[in-house]
């Protein structure tokens, strides 16, 4: 089994629906991603997946959430844009795109990442 990995990042702000604390109040992250594909088989080139083609589709959507009020985006409406959701959504696009994709990392702080991945990747 082959695991590729980038990392890449965006900054945005949000506030947590639900929740009893600071972060119910609007803030800001500077957000780290890592996504990672996996695979058994390698291309004629003995790649997995081209950096750049990981690069190029990863960084269209970290330009879509970039400078944003998260919980303004249509697809966070009425949603708890948590880190955890955060990292489904990315995963969910990225998958759509390169069925590859096995897991999304998301780091709010350096010392603070949810991941998200399906069973059986």
């Amino acid at each position: 089994m082959y695991e590729v990995k980038i990392e890449t990042h965006f900054s945005s702000a949000h506030h947590l629906l639900n929740y009893k604390g600071k972060c119910e109040n609007i803030h800001g992250h500077n957000w780290k991603v890592e996504v990672i594909a996996k695979g058994e088989k390698l291309d004629k080139s003995n790649i997995l997946i081209d950096f750049k083609q990981l690069k190029s589709i990863t960084n269209e959507l970290m330009e879509y959430l970039d400078h944003k009020d998260l919980n303004e985006l249509k697809e966070f409406k009425n949603e708890s844009p948590s880190s955890e959701f955060i990292a489904r959504f990315i995963y969910t696009k990225l998958k759509e795109k390169n069925n590859l994709i096995s897991r999304v990392d998301v780091w709010e702080t350096p010392t603070s990442k949810a991941s998200y991945y399906e069973s059986g990747d």
